[in-house]
């Protein structure tokens, strides 16, 4: 049985050329696109889903293309999405002016040596986080269900829903629904939001909430259940219900607009809470993860011994990782070149003297600061989906850690001119480990939809890797075009024209004021207590109830994120929570909540690759609004519009579904 499973596994169509080719393709577009929409908007999208949908389409001509083939495909362009998230680091060195333009072989080493990094320590996490867990992983189940519904390969064990008529409608019409919503909001005769902002009180406290109109947050919402949700609006009533307001308040600023004292409270104020708490609940996770990854080192040498001993076809698909004594190798290999790294560019910032210290603690930092960020990032993506992963969180917990480290081992024997050299060695060391933690943020999710849909964890860990290379070619070159077109926000040469990068600006600030020794940290501190809090709670309720729950992480998250990502989150937790008691009153409740699920995978896709099309409209034409059809006057009817034409075409798609389920699964 087991000889003619491997004969069966070898047949098929998984780690191909044609894949690989296409995948490439796919992430060099995909991440140019993502580059730009970055620094435009603050934020990147992710690309599995889109590069899904484009693979199967492309793949369909091919008679023995797979399931498996087209995961191969999603997974190298996977990259894309990942890899860009370096724009919220490094574009600080040039902010500081450290730089004026990205070296391309500097560039390309800190984004492939970190994502090679990245992958390899997600190996080990595999097991811990998806194999041997209960976590949601959102994004990768809705791209698992869109493989499945839009391919005719073999996965087998799947339901009458996943692969019939029904299931495939219910991707089908939430693709399109949430496609051409997300193409109104870009005309603007939709808004993109219902948000407000107001003052209360004798002092002139400022809040106010922003519920996105995203049909893909509503999704993810959905897919992620109601104690993520519930621990989310907690963390934004925590943001915006006290630490905004109190703030505020303190400034006693009575003149300025509503909205941009929010928006300042909360970037200079708040999101440093929602750091110290994500901080807090970062090591708590990484606590509880110690026993699920000694098990998951453990069996992963125990597969290796088995492979060795000629045994290699007994062992499960799913423990069919790189052998770990690979990944302890190319881990290994890895730090060479970024110890010279990290020399070079000591050498070169005039801090040549210390050389010694800066690259035997540069190399131990990230060696030990890579895996804590991949596994809490992993844990995050299982949380509440890559996309919605707080990475610039990470990226300023990192930061600071390493200009503490700075300011303790080498800053008392340099003169007061160096402050510069070393904001811009702790920003450049960031940037190496941020890499890591964006590719095991976004790697597990892949590995979580190639879990589903029975494919081989090692073939996707090297497609990852050359996705991973594909990106770290392709992004020097798009940054400095887009450095050259219109420049930074803070940096020396910054224009009227030049784009904002908010995360890079916070992150290079943090080095600023770490060095400086001018950081806030009582804010800081806050948040860690509000994190213990929030951990105490969630142990309580683990003893005291079945099933409810308040994550720490997603409380952090709650804080830190805008109220535009997590509250649309908190939405769809909530509709997908009445959509499933509804579901369980139904004659089919399993088909039911299945279908939800596949709906929900739907609004995904369509929004994601609609956002890649607009993206690149927005490139190439070079305005920010090219499909608008109105003007500013429209603004409150958009809002109206937008706003009741969301709700009621969410509550039709989910009555329609639940029909569905009844009237078609026999």
């Amino acid at each position: 049985m087991h000889r003619e499973r491997r004969i069966e596994e070898r047949r098929r169509p998984e780690l191909t050329i044609r894949g690989l080719i296409v995948g490439v393709i796919i992430t060099l577009v995909f991440t140019a696109a993502n580059v730009y929409f970055g620094f435009k908007a603050g934020l990147t999208f992710s690309t599995s889903i889109p590069a899904a949908v484009i693979s199967m389409a492309i793949l369909r001509g091919f008679k023995d293309a797979t399931v498996q083939e087209n995961n191969i495909v999603q997974t190298v362009a996977s990259a894309a999405g990942t890899l860009s998230s370096i724009i919220f680091v490094l574009p600080g060195l040039i902010m500081i002016g450290w730089w004026t333009g990205f070296p391309f072989w500097i560039s390309f080493l800190i984004c492939a040596l970190g994502g090679i990094l990245g992958v390899m320590y997600s190996i080990p996490l595999r097991r811990a986080l998806v194999t041997n867990s209960d976590l949601p992983y959102p994004e990768g189940v809705a791209c698992a269900e869109v493989l499945k519904v839009g391919s005719s390969g073999d996965v087998t064990g799947g339901s009458t829903v996943e692969h019939g008529r029904a299931g495939l409608l219910a991707v089908l019409w939430g693709s399109i629904v949430s496609a051409v919503f997300a193409l109104i909001v870009a005309t603007q005769l939709f808004a993109s939001d219902v948000a407000q902002t107001f003052r209360f009180g004798r002092r002139g406290s400022v809040s106010g909430y922003d519920f996105s109109l995203s049909f893909a947050l509503l999704a993810i919402g959905h897919l992620c259940g109601i104690s993520v949700g519930i621990a989310m609006l907690i963390g934004a009533i925590i943001g915006w219900g006290w630490g905004v307001p109190h703030y505020s308040a303190l400034t006693g600023d009575l003149t300025t607009a509503a909205a941009g004292i929010a928006q300042a409270t909360w970037s200079h104020k708040v999101r440093f809470i929602g750091a110290g708490t994500i901080g807090v609940a970062a090591i708590w996770t990484l606590a509880k993860l110690v026993k699920p990854v000694v098990v998951g080192l453990t069996g992963a040498f125990a597969a290796n011994r088995a492979r060795k001993a000629g045994k290699a076809h007994t062992l499960p698909i799913t423990e069919r990782d790189i052998p770990i004594g690979i990944v302890g190798l190319v881990t290994l290999l890895c730090m060479v070149p970024i110890a010279w790294v990290l020399g070079y560019f000591a050498n070169t910032s005039g801090l040549g003297a210390h050389l010694p210290t800066l690259i035997i603690g540069g190399v131990f930092y990230v060696l030990l600061m890579s895996f804590f960020v991949s596994a809490v990032c992993g844990y995050m993506a299982g949380l509440i989906g890559s996309s919605n992963s707080p990475l610039s969180g990470i990226g300023i917990l990192v930061v600071i850690g390493a200009a503490l480290l700075l300011v303790v081992g080498v800053k008392p024997h340099v003169g007061p001119d160096a402050g510069k050299a070393l904001m811009a060695f702790a920003l450049f060391t960031t940037a190496v480990i941020f890499n890591v933690a964006a590719i095991a943020n976004n790697n597990l999710q892949d590995l979580k939809t190639g879990q589903l849909v029975d494919a081989t964890p090692w073939k996707q860990q090297v497609a990852l890797i050359i996705g991973v290379i594909a990106g770290a070619i392709v992004i020097p070159p798009v940054l400095n075009l887009v450095n050259q077109a219109y420049g930074f926000v803070g940096a020396p040469n910054a224009t009227a024209h030049s784009l904002p990068a908010p995360q890079a600006g916070l992150i290079s600030s943090l080095a600023q004021g770490v060095i400086a020794a001018n950081i806030d940290w009582s804010l800081i501190n806050m948040g860690a207590l509000i994190g213990v809090a929030i951990i105490i709670v969630d142990e309580i309720l683990a003893r005291a109830t079945r099933h409810m729950r308040v994550p720490p992480l997603a409380v952090g998250l709650g804080i830190y994120l805008p109220t535009a990502s997590t509250l649309m989150i908190v939405v769809g937790a909530i509709a997908g929570w009445f959509y499933e008691r509804a579901a369980d009153r139904s004659r089919k409740p399993e088909a039911a909540k299945q279908l939800g699920v596949l709906l929900a995978s739907g609004l995904i896709v369509g929004e994601s690759i609609i956002g890649v099309v607009i993206s690149a409209i927005v490139v190439f034409s070079g305005k920010p609004t090219p499909l608008s059809l109105v003007g500013p006057r429209f603004e409150t009817d958009a809002v109206i519009i937008g706003g009741i034409a969301f709700a009621v075409i969410g509550f039709v798609l989910y009555r329609w579904v639940l029909r569905m389920a009844t009237a078609r699964v026999s």
